[in-house]
């Protein structure tokens, strides 16, 4: 509980939809919380070079909301919330196409197979063609979408924050499907990303478990807990899994907030291990370990096949920083100032700093290749590449 509390809320917002109140965004500074970790000294030992940067309207908003650039056939996808989205080129950041739509985003980018996908605050699910940014079809949806949209070149998976899951046609939009859970009476501001392979559908539930669906028929395979709520009270009890779910071969990857990580067997859903380590934001993978960021910003490795610890860097304490990306040899995360700290996967030492954004960084960071896309607060996004000294 003393660790949960010091997540001070910062919003308590009732849904029209449901009823139901969602915690908004997390206070780390304020007067009775923990203050930020002091930015530490480090001999870096790369350089990092800003390879192109340019600006997208009016970024992400004040409200939790993470967009996330997508890259797909050479180019870079980016959305702000007012809805204005652009593509650029992967390499250069030179504009191939811009287009405004009516409606605020709120959820994406998602993409594939000649398509963009945005989630709007009104509960609209909008696909756009990767070529000129027209408008293929819309499908109105029960609640707001903050998470991405994702498809397997049939369906489209669309999770909206009433706890809603469904499956859209790729090529028209209608409704294929349509999966529902319970939704619990308070729960984090946020909706975990679903993972779609081949006829696979995993999603997490702001009720701590993990479903595995049919992608044809929406129909549930498994459903695996990864906590069960403790306490009196309604906050207590919260065990949202709220970050992004991560497939890696026959394993997925899930995190709990007061609950655990966990690594799950996709055929069996037999749970391999877990680990108690609170989390509302997603994992990443590399060089045979987990990475996980706490709810105290404490990034832990553990190994993929056992969960064991292999090591933990705690320099960056309620820095609020983003969910972990491995980028070659190096993870990197952002934090509420701004600056993007790559790390040595090897036992997680610092070897570069680079400030970005001074409106902060709340968005997960993308790797493709050997570009690094990041998208700050303010609606920058920027392009980089490392070099040894």
């Amino acid at each position: 509980m003393k660790a949960m509390l010091r997540l001070t809320i910062a919003l308590l917002l009732v849904s029209s939809v449901t009823a139901c109140g969602f915690l908004g965004g997390i206070i780390a500074d304020d007067d009775e919380g923990p203050k930020p970790a002091p930015l530490v000294n480090f001999d870096a030992e790369l350089k990092i070079k800003t390879v192109w940067s340019t600006g997208v309207g009016d970024g992400v908003g004040e409200k939790y909301i993470k967009l996330v650039p997508a890259v797909d056939e050479g180019k870079v996808f980016i959305a702000d919330v007012n809805g204005q989205v652009m593509a650029l080129n992967r390499e250069t950041g030179k504009s191939i196409w811009r287009v405004k739509l009516r409606e605020p985003v709120s959820g994406g980018v998602g993409v594939g197979f000649g398509y963009l996908f945005l989630g709007t605050k009104d509960g609209k699910v909008i696909a756009l063609n990767q070529t000129d940014g027209s408008r293929a079809w819309q499908a109105n949806l029960s609640s707001e979408i903050l998470s991405v949209p994702k498809t397997n070149g049939n369906i489209v998976v669309v999770q909206t924050l009433d706890e809603k899951i469904y499956g859209l046609d790729q090529a028209s939009g209608e409704q294929r499907w349509f999966y529902e859970s319970i939704l619990p009476a308070l729960t984090l501001r946020g909706s975990s990303s679903p993972i779609v392979s081949g006829n696979v559908v995993v999603v997490g539930l702001a009720n701590g478990k993990v479903v595995a669906l049919d992608s044809a028929s929406g129909r549930a395979a498994w459903e695996k807990r990864l906590s069960v709520p403790r306490g009196r009270s309604e906050l207590e009890r919260m065990t949202d899994v709220d970050g992004d779910l991560l497939l890696q071969g026959d394993m997925v990857y899930a995190t709990s907030f007061q609950g655990k990580t966990s690594a799950i067997e996709l055929n069996t859903a037999r749970v391999r291990w877990q680990k108690e380590i609170s989390s509302f934001l997603g994992p990443d993978e590399g060089f045979g370990n987990l990475y996980v960021v706490d709810t105290d910003d404490e990034i832990y490795a553990l190994d993929q096949k056992t969960g064991d610890n292999v090591w933990k860097q705690s320099d960056l304490n309620h820095r609020q920083i983003t969910a972990p990306t491995t980028f070659g040899n190096y993870l990197v995360v952002g934090d509420f100032e701004g600056y993007v700290h790559f790390m040595s996967q090897v036992d997680g030492h610092f070897v570069a700093r680079k400030k970005i954004d001074g409106d902060g960084i709340r968005s997960t960071m993308v790797a493709r290749k050997d570009m690094l896309y990041i998208y700050g607060n303010s609606g920058k996004i920027v392009a980089l590449k490392v070099n040894l000294k």
